[in-house]
C-alpha cells in the first residue's frame, strides 16, 4: 500500500514537472531571441530619408537586442521589390522591413505579389512628420488660400513636381487638389532631387516635400513654405501654418516610417521588438537627430501601427481611384 502511494506521488510529480516545462517553454524561447544578427531591409536607395532612419535605428537597436542589426538596401518599384523580398522570408524576427508611408500607397498603384496588410506583421511605428507645401518664390502667393485662388483664376498656369507617378508625393498632392478644388498640372520626375531642383529653378511651381529635403531650400530663400500637412505646426517652421489651419480641416497627412515583419511572427518576438524599438527611438540623442529632420519618434503598440497602416491603405486607395493616380 505504501509502495502504491509512493508510485502515485512520483507520477504526480513527473506530470507536474512536465506541465511546468510546457508552460515555461515560450518564456525560454523569448529569452533566446535574437541569437544572431537581425537584418532591416530598406526598399529604397542609400542616402534618402528612409535609409537614414533605418541606420539611426540600427545603431541603437543592436545595443537593446544584444546582437548586430544590419541595414540592407533593396530599391525598386517604389519600394515594392524590397517589401516582396522580406515578406517571403521566414517569420522568425531576423528579417525586418522598414516600411515608409509609400508602402500604403503602393497597393492602389501597383499590382503587387503580396497583400500589404494580410501578409505582414506590424511591429512598431518609428517616427512621423509633415510634408512641407512649398512654392517657388516667384509665385505670387504666401498662403494656401492664395495658392488655391491663384490656381482657380489661372487654370493651367501652375504645375507641381513629384518624385514620379504613383509616388507618395504624387498621391498627397492629388489629395490636396481634391480637397481644395484647385487645378494644378502634375510633372513627374525620377526622384525627389530633380523634382526639387526644377521647383527651385522655376520649371515647376509647387512641391510637397519632406522636411529633410525641403527645409534647407526654404531657409536659403529658394523656396517659400506656405503650409505643413500635419495637424500640428513644425517646430522648425513655427510661423508656417498647417493646411488644416489654412481653411481645409479635412486635409491632414503624416509622413511616417515603421518596422514590419512577415506574417506569422511569434507574439513574444513581436512584443520584444516593439519594446526595444521604442526604447531606441526615444533615446535623447535620437530625438535630437530626428528633430533636425522635422521628425518625432512615435509611440504605440503593434496593433496601433497595424490599424494606422490599414486605414492608410484604404484612404490612398480611394484617392487613387477618384483622381486616377497610376504608377509609371
Amino acid at each position: 500500500m505504501k509502495m502504491q502511494s509512493m508510485n502515485s506521488s512520483r507520477r504526480r510529480l513527473l506530470l507536474a514537472a512536465g506541465a511546468f516545462g510546457l508552460c515555461a517553454a515560450p518564456a525560454f524561447a523569448q529569452g533566446t531571441y535574437p541569437s544572431k544578427p537581425v537584418k532591416i531591409t530598406v526598399a529604397f536607395a542609400p542616402g534618402g530619408g528612409s535609409d537614414l532612419i533605418a541606420r539611426l535605428l540600427a545603431s541603437k537597436l543592436g545595443d537593446k537586442l544584444g546582437q548586430p542589426v544590419i541595414v540592407e538596401n533593396r530599391p525598386g518599384a517604389g519600394g515594392m521589390l524590397g517589401a516582396d523580398a522580406v515578406l517571403k522570408q521566414p517569420a522568425d524576427g531576423y528579417n525586418l522591413l522598414l516600411a515608409a508611408a509609400s508602402y500604403t500607397v503602393n497597393p492602389s498603384v501597383y499590382k503587387q505579389p503580396f497583400d500589404a496588410i494580410k501578409d505582414m506583421t506590424p511591429i512598431a511605428q518609428l517616427a512621423r512628420g509633415p510634408f512641407v507645401v512649398a512654392v517657388n518664390p516667384n509665385v505670387p502667393v504666401k498662403t494656401v488660400q492664395e495658392l488655391v485662388e491663384f490656381a482657380k483664376k489661372n487654370p493651367g498656369k501652375l504645375s507641381y513636381a513629384s518624385a514620379g507617378s504613383g509616388s507618395i508625393v504624387h498621391m498627397v498632392t492629388e489629395y490636396f487638389l481634391d480637397v481644395t478644388g484647385a487645378q494644378i498640372t502634375h510633372i513627374p520626375y525620377k526622384g525627389t532631387s530633380p523634382a526639387l531642383t526644377d521647383t527651385v529653378g522655376g520649371q515647376t511651381q509647387l512641391i510637397f516635400g519632406t522636411v529633410g529635403s525641403t527645409l534647407p531650400f526654404v531657409k536659403a530663400g529658394k523656396l517659400r513654405a506656405i503650409a505643413v500637412t500635419t495637424p500640428a505646426r513644425l517646430p522648425a517652421l513655427p510661423d508656417v501654418p498647417t493646411v488644416a489651419e489654412s481653411g481645409y480641416p479635412a486635409y491632414q497627412v503624416t509622413n511616417w516610417h515603421g518596422i514590419i515583419a512577415p506574417k506569422g511572427l511569434p507574439r513574444d518576438i513581436q512584443l520584444k521588438l516593439n519594446k526595444a524599438i521604442q526604447e531606441a527611438m526615444f533615446d535623447p540623442k535620437m530625438e535630437t537627430t530626428l528633430g533636425d529632420d522635422g521628425l518625432v519618434p512615435a509611440k504605440g503598440t503593434p496593433e496601433d501601427f497595424g490599424t494606422l497602416m490599414a486605414s492608410e491603405v484604404a484612404r490612398w486607395g480611394a484617392v487613387a481611384k477618384k483622381r486616377n493616380v497610376r504608377a509609371d
